[in-house]
């Protein structure tokens, strides 16, 4: 175990923490000496990845977007540990398919788990870090930079929970609270696995330029995040080029307008011809409606 590092004895609180970047990102954060509070839906896997972790941990089952129960495990999160240093908003599911298709339920759900999810777990958290100065890390996504056809529910919460995070750094700068943005690019999770299995979303995803199409392992996303957790930074991006994406991101309407203007007809054809799976995409990486359970762009 290594330990002596900036996090050595830290609390961190990991939400969608069952599998995935979360669960990932506690093994690596605990190998560095965090004591670690892992929050999501799936109690055995829960179980299973804080009996792995080298340090302090304990686990919870809650969904996000249930206000009351994540507030009631925040003050249960504190009993245990006696404080939190840093929090990782990571929950999250995903949904494809065209908007003018789309169930209202389901395009729903995944603004609120990504979305006012996000703003439970700092609500919830927040009077932890104030009294520690502590950190939040909120992941984002490539979607909160570039919008992208058949994935407008994903891209408006995505966007949202960027734009929470960087008014919440400018409100609580101040008083000693560090807030952070991670941007992710295609990583290699459940998430991202369950969203390629549909034809028409992997077809789609194949055709954008590269290095946009690549998908990138989950370990390397995980040491990014790690070292943003470490050195409380504004911004993550994994990978590299996401920086060039965030610069440029002024033009990317206008881009994917053009892009949607010649491939969205051979999609609407390929709808047609094989249909899409509709419902959210989280854990495990199959379409049903749990939520707030893991994220992975």
């Amino acid at each position: 175990m290594r330990t002596g590092g900036k996090l050595d004895g830290r609390v961190v609180v990991i939400t969608g923490a069952a599998r995935g970047i979360g669960a990932l990102l506690a093994g690596r954060l605990a190998a560095g000496g965090a004591r670690i509070a892992l929050l999501g839906l799936e109690p055995a896997e829960l179980r299973r990845v804080s009996e792995s972790l080298p340090t302090e941990s304990a686990h919870w089952q809650v969904d996000v977007t249930d206000e009351q129960a994540l507030a009631r495990v925040a003050a249960e999160v504190e009993e245990h540990f006696g404080r939190v240093d840093a929090v990782v908003a990571n929950a999250g599911v995903a949904a494809g398919g065209r908007f003018v298709d789309s169930a209202a339920s389901v395009w729903n759900r995944v603004v609120q788990v990504n979305l006012l999810g996000s703003a439970n777990t700092a609500r919830a958290f927040l009077p932890m870090l104030l009294e520690s100065r502590g950190y939040l890390l909120q992941i984002a996504s490539l979607a909160a930079l570039t919008p992208a056809p058949l994935m407008s529910a994903y891209c408006a919460s995505k966007s949202g929970v960027e734009t929470f995070a960087h008014c919440l750094r400018a409100e609580l700068g101040h008083r000693g609270v560090g807030v952070g943005v991670a941007y992710l690019s295609w990583t290699d999770t459940d998430m991202v696995r369950g969203a390629d299995e549909d034809e028409v979303m992997r077809e789609l995803r194949s055709r954008l330029p590269w290095p946009a199409s690549r998908t990138y392992p989950a370990g390397l996303a995980v040491a990014r995040i790690a070292r943003g957790v470490e050195r409380r930074s504004a911004r993550v991006h994994m990978p590299w080029w996401l920086r060039g994406a965030q610069i440029a991101r002024g033009f990317s309407p206008t881009v994917m307008a053009l892009v949607g203007r010649y491939e969205m007809p051979r999609v609407d054809r390929r709808l047609a011809a094989v249909g899409m799976r509709t419902g959210l995409i989280g854990a495990g990486g199959a379409a049903d409606d749990r939520a707030g359970s893991e994220k992975g762009d």
